[in-house]
């Protein structure tokens, strides 16, 4: 759960601020600072504390207009912090958003706020905590157990993805699409790098953005000068670089 600061110089507007947040079962506490120098002390000390200290600090939510050290000053301060906390913005202006963005604000609430902004606002301090963690976590890298198996995952785990069975792999930028019978998998490995890998296992390029398994080919054709080859029910293009060199495997594997 998010441990939360709200700031605001208004006392009425901090009290509602901070039943709102309380009443949201993703915030475990929230507490309220008056201005933005009492924040600015309260956010030091709890980075003094460490991220799971008493005082850990998670989320800012932060008004603009205030006496002194305002909302945007605070959040240019934080920026220079190595591990600030997140801001959301709640106030009454418009005309601040893009300096709020500008900042890697998380959100831009309006007031009067409403339950159901806030708490879309919340959802997004949320993922964006969550994913922090996630990448500052240390990660043993998973390796291929054979030349037999790829790691792919799905839904968060890690499942293994017999070479054998996969039919064709399709260029997506930096990743490639592996494709089987039994459906697809996207792996952050690119195809000249599977192409180099694969060469041995019966596997060619036919195109800028396809690598297909030479086994699975049930079909080559030729209509007017194109290529083409049927891997299932899929047909693929062949292109005029690459016709030839697949012709004459295709010859010899016959």
């Amino acid at each position: 759960m998010l441990r939360a600061l709200a700031v605001d110089d208004e006392r009425p507007s901090l009290e509602e601020l901070l039943y709102l947040l309380n009443a949201d079962p993703r915030i475990g506490s929230a507490e309220g600072a008056g201005d933005a120098t009492e924040a600015l002390r309260r956010i030091n000390r709890a980075l003094e504390s460490g991220p799971g200290g008493p005082e850990a600090i998670d989320v800012v939510f932060l008004d603009i207009n205030m006496p002194g050290l305002d909302g945007l000053d605070l959040a240019r301060l934080l920026t220079g912090f190595a591990t600030p906390p997140l801001v959301v913005f709640v106030t009454a202006h418009e005309d601040f958003a893009v300096q709020a963005f500008d900042l890697k604000a998380v959100d831009y609430v309006l007031k009067p706020v409403r339950k159901e902004r806030l708490a879309e606002a919340v959802r997004r301090a949320v993922e964006l905590r969550d994913a922090a963690r996630r990448d500052a976590t240390p990660r043993i890298p998973v390796s291929e157990p054979d030349p037999d198996h790829i790691p792919v995952e799905l839904g968060g785990v890690t499942r293994f993805v017999a070479v054998d069975d996969i039919t064709h792999v399709e260029a997506q930028g930096d990743y490639a699409r592996l494709h089987t019978d039994k459906g697809s998998h996207l792996v952050r490995i690119p195809l000249s790098t599977l192409e180099e890998r694969w060469r041995s296992r019966g596997f060619v390029r036919i195109h800028r953005r396809h690598l297909v398994a030479l086994r699975h080919i049930g079909e080559l054709r030729l209509d007017a000068g194109s290529v083409s080859v049927m891997v299932g029910p899929e047909e693929l293009q062949v292109s005029r670089r690459h016709a030839r060199e697949l012709r004459d495997l295709l010859m010899r594997r016959s």
